[in-house]
């Protein structure tokens, strides 16, 4: 791996630690692993990450079955390499999903039932944090989203305390890009276990990724900016909510 690509990636993580003090002394973090490209990137940065940060923590990894007989092996292999517990956990997500509720919009519920087996399973390893793979591209992503799809600016945060659950989420790789990922997959060798998911690469998403590489003809930069948006919010100059009747545009 080249210097620099190393250097920035650790950079990018560490600057993300510093800015909005994601891991602790003492403590232990469940990092949710779903076998793609993120969460395999961020399994291997955590693992080394205990080498040389300043801070002492544990790591477990945590990847659930949804119900669709995939082979977990090269995730538990690579755990060991990297001297990570595995915990796999046996749900039937899948099939309540796509089976028995026949969800026409899936990806909602299969989330928020996800989110729940995550975060129990978490509290149960007795672990205080929770580390996702969301990364720079997925924030840009879930902002345009929010907006074309549900009408609001929002995006989800670098750390976010759940006070129901005593647990913090964090995202070590929020300001890494996908396309860094994708190299760090590439050059390591990492394994990734393929998406069984019915309707991958056919989600709300996936056309908001579209839309941004059209957009990146006309503006080369427009990822960089997107993200400057997000941490220099105007407040001056959007609308205030209590003055604002939505059937005014209709």
């Amino acid at each position: 791996m080249k210097r620099s690509f190393r250097h920035n990636l650790w950079h990018q993580v560490g600057a993300a630690n510093a800015d909005y003090q994601l891991i602790d002394e003492g403590d232990h973090l469940a990092i949710g692993v779903s076998g793609g490209k993120d969460s395999v990137t961020l399994l291997y940065v955590l693992a080394n990450l205990r080498r040389f940060a300043p801070v002492k923590f544990r790591l477990t990894a945590v990847m659930l079955d949804l119900g669709w007989n995939c082979d977990f092996t090269p995730i538990s292999e690579l755990c060991n390499q990297l001297d990570v517990p595995f915990h796999l956990e046996k749900t039937q997500i899948g099939p309540i999903v796509f089976d028995y509720r026949q969800e026409k919009n899936p990806c909602s519920l299969c989330a928020k039932l996800r989110r729940g087996a995550l975060h129990n399973v978490a509290i149960q390893l007795g672990c205080n944090k929770v580390a996702l793979a969301h990364h720079a591209d997925d924030a840009i992503e879930t902002l345009l989203m929010s907006m074309f799809y549900e009408g609001r600016l929002g995006a989800f945060l670098p750390k976010t305390y759940l006070s129901r659950k005593q647990l913090y989420l964090i995202r070590p790789l929020i300001y890494v890009k996908e396309s860094t990922i994708k190299e760090v997959v590439a050059v390591l060798k990492l394994p990734v276990i393929a998406n069984p998911c019915p309707v991958n690469g056919r989600t709300k998403r996936h056309e908001v990724k579209e839309i941004i590489e059209q957009l990146e003809t006309l503006i080369p930069d427009v990822r960089d900016k997107i993200l400057s948006a997000l941490r220099n919010v105007d407040l001056d100059h959007l609308w205030p909510p209590q003055s604002f009747r939505t059937n005014v545009l209709k």
